[in-house]
């Protein structure tokens, strides 16, 4: 490892805006208002003045306080305080009042419960839905130890995409992530799509920079593609911390943007990937499938006994030459 990685000045690619917009005051404030926690600032995410300055967030669920010791990870790990019933109303009317068109929705992990906040999910993602029916639903959620009847909580919920993270190569991840495991990552992201009958988006990240080679982030997108996967993000580790995994390496730019040409080529639907790109980095950027997004809203309304009118029909887009002649 070279030793100058860990001085004070990073690359010149590694630039941070900070807060100069009244929008991110405005965020900052409506979010200490609800007393809500966000992953942004537990994360020390790099984005967070940017995103904020924009009006969104990514909400954190279920406490600020992780079960797990992650190697790269920001959030304090320590007991757990009880899950906050009034929490799922909280996060709904801060989508609303930030009449979002995207909500990201995260939680630490809660090896102490035995659904693993998995009920929590649902809750919460019920709550968005009924005070803010337009909004896109993204889950990015902890693994709940591979318990298929606590996945099938969330997936019930039917969010439009649904986000874990591998995180690594599989060679690294006892070392990134001691408590979690490579398989047990895609199997997870696997199922959660069978659930639905694939009626879901799937997605997933991985961190460069932390000792990985060449080959196994091609393998790793392999892995993915292979277990069902359309969405990638790719972002350079950032350590915390001196108590943090030491950066291996700071990859450039250009090499993100081969990575991103790379996955596109293998099959990948959207990719973001960049020094700064974290797993909600401009999420809403990319929009579920047509096909998906319909399926599921048609799914949520017969659950709901709402009838489809058509007015909830999507109409196609007149040809120029229909125009033309009806003119």
């Amino acid at each position: 490892m070279d030793p100058t990685l860990h001085r004070e000045k990073k690359p010149d690619w590694i630039k941070v805006r900070l807060p100069n917009n009244p929008a991110f005051w405005s965020t900052k404030s409506l979010i200490t208002d609800l007393k809500l926690v966000t992953v942004c600032e537990e994360a020390q995410c790099p984005n967070r003045w940017e995103c904020w300055g924009q009006g969104t967030a990514t909400f954190m669920i279920a406490g600020d306080k992780c079960t797990r010791a992650c190697g790269f990870c920001a959030v304090k790990t320590a007991k757990p305080d009880s899950l906050e019933s009034d929490e799922p109303a909280r996060v709904a009317e801060a989508t609303r009042r930030m009449n979002l068109r995207h909500v990201v929705i995260t939680a630490v992990a809660r090896d102490d419960l035995r659904d693993g906040g998995a009920e929590h999910f649902k809750q919460t993602i019920d709550a968005v839905r009924q005070a803010n029916p337009e909004i896109i639903i993204e889950v990015l959620v902890p693994d709940f130890n591979d318990r298929d009847w606590a996945l099938s909580m969330v997936m019930d919920a039917r969010p439009h995409i649904f986000n874990h993270n591998l995180e690594t190569v599989e060679r690294l991840t006892p070392l990134v992530r001691s408590r979690a495991q490579y398989q047990r990552s895609l199997t997870v992201l696997k199922k959660a799509k069978a659930m639905v009958n694939g009626k879901v988006a799937t997605k997933s990240g991985i961190m460069l920079g932390l000792g990985e080679r060449r080959d196994e982030i091609l393998r790793a997108m392999d892995d993915l593609l292979e277990h069902d996967v359309t969405v990638l993000t790719m972002g350079q580790y950032l350590r915390p911390t001196p108590k943090h995994l030491p950066v291996v390496e700071y990859i450039t730019p250009d090499a993100f943007e081969e990575y991103k040409t790379i996955a596109l080529e293998k099959g990948f639907r959207h990719v973001a990937s960049g020094p700064l790109v974290r797993s909600s980095y401009h999420a809403a950027d990319f929009r579920p499938e047509l096909d998906v997004l319909e399926a599921i809203e048609t799914d949520v309304r017969a659950a709901q006994g709402l009838e489809l009118g058509p007015e909830h029909l999507s109409l196609p887009t007149p040809k120029a030459a229909m125009i033309k002649a009806i003119a």
